[in-house]
């Protein structure tokens, strides 16, 4: 039986643009981009494959120096914000406790673990900073999470009914995912899944659909779900038991108590928003498998590109979003460090207006409206409405 460590260790990271053809074309381009030509494209997929040739000939000590600090960081706010909820009956602390907590949850997975677990370290061979090791701070175990993100969302990013990040077997996110009296619950599916978004996904990583099709063995199924309990209770003896139990010292149990729930709740909130403001805001694409037929590696980047969408703000911002806030960069260049893809957005913009193709770029306030718009809009059924995916489908099947 293969585990789970050895699933993630006989596969890529992610599916790289390089393991498809330079030359061809798909079946049928989406209509972002069927105003380019086969040449055009293969030579948009060599400049980005020179943008990330020269962000890896750059790449060193200056970058791990950056990763290390973050952690660091990381680890210092953690271990006042638990000290700070040691003695929470003053509010003060309980409030400085709360908040030093949840943006070290929130650094954790967003700028540290998301991007380890992607395998942008590996490079510094630092077996406690490595896609391989390192386990995070959310429900979900690290390795089901790496076979669902960067095995299969990363490969099939925005293919309707490929890429079940398309509404996370939950919501639905796409004019051409099938209505059904469910979806008119929409909205309210979605504001329960923010606050406990880690439950979601790792309900979402378990494949409980792909089992039920048989595409999922049961022996599979039941490792899974043993490493989701043993995480779970991991999680909850941390978070739930130990801060609080060691607090009942200061009589503070029931303050350090409502501090954890509260840090998790937070980030949670915080990492569902940044999450969905990547790929469902206004102006970015799903596609049809016509549209990834004979795919080659310009098409792949194109596909990246205007199937996600980017968050602009300070750096602080882009911090706190783990660097998600560069969306678009980090789908064409996942493996590339994060703290490069500030840099890198310059270029691919750039890229993006030359050839003609939209970048969707817009304030975090922006991007969540945009998308909590799309998550009502969805939850009705269509008025008769042919989609241009399935035209264009159409057209290039004629």
């Amino acid at each position: 039986m293969t585990t789970l460590t050895e699933r993630t260790e006989t596969k890529p990271a992610v599916t790289r643009p390089g393991a498809l053809a330079a030359t061809g074309h798909p079946l049928v381009r989406p209509p972002a981009a069927a105003h380019l030509s086969d040449e055009q494209v293969a030579e948009l997929g060599r400049e980005l494959d020179a943008v990330r040739d020269e962000v890896l000939a750059k790449r060193g000590a200056t970058d791990a120096a950056y990763i290390r600090r973050v952690i660091k960081v990381q680890r210092g706010l953690e271990i006042g914000g638990r000290a700070a909820l040691l003695v929470g009956r003053n509010k003060a602390a309980w409030v400085a406790g709360t908040a030093m907590l949840s943006v070290a949850k929130i650094l954790e997975n967003m700028e540290i673990g998301h991007n380890v677990l992607h395998g942008q370290w590996d490079w510094m061979r630092d077996p406690d900073i490595h896609s391989t090791t390192w386990e995070w701070d959310f429900v979900t175990p690290a390795r089901s999470w790496q076979h669902t993100h960067n095995d299969l969302h990363h490969r099939w990013t925005n293919v309707v009914g490929k890429d079940r990040d398309v509404g996370y077997n939950l919501l639905r996110m796409d004019a051409d995912q099938p209505w059904t009296p469910f979806n008119l619950g929409n909205p309210l599916y979605n504001a329960i899944l923010a606050p406990v978004f880690e439950w979601g996904i790792a309900l979402y990583d378990l494949e409980i659909p792909e089992y039920k099709e048989g595409l999922k063995s049961k022996e599979d199924m039941n490792r899974d779900l043993k490493a989701v309990g043993v995480k779970a209770v991991k999680q909850f003896t941390k978070d739930y038991a130990a801060t609080p139990a060691v607090a009942m010292l200061t009589g503070s149990g029931k303050q350090a108590l409502y501090g954890t729930l509260a840090a998790n709740a937070i980030r949670n909130v915080w990492a569902h928003a940044v999450i969905f403001c990547g790929h469902f805001p206004e102006g970015t694409d799903t596609f049809t498998e016509e549209m990834v037929e004979g795919e080659t590696r310009g098409d792949w980047y194109v596909r990246q590109m205007i199937g996600s969408a980017n968050i602009s703000g300070s750096k602080f911002m882009h911090l706190m979003t783990g660097n998600l806030s560069h969306q678009v960069e980090h789908h064409c260049f996942p493996d590339l460090p994060s703290n490069r893809y500030a840099e890198v957005a310059v270029k691919v913009k750039e890229i993006c207006n030359r050839y003609g193709l939209p970048y969707t770029t817009g304030p975090l306030p922006k991007q969540v409206a945009s998308t909590w718009a799309k998550v009502f809009k969805l939850a009705l059924p269509d008025t008769g409405r042919f989609s241009l995916k399935k035209k264009a489908a159409t057209a290039g099947a004629s």
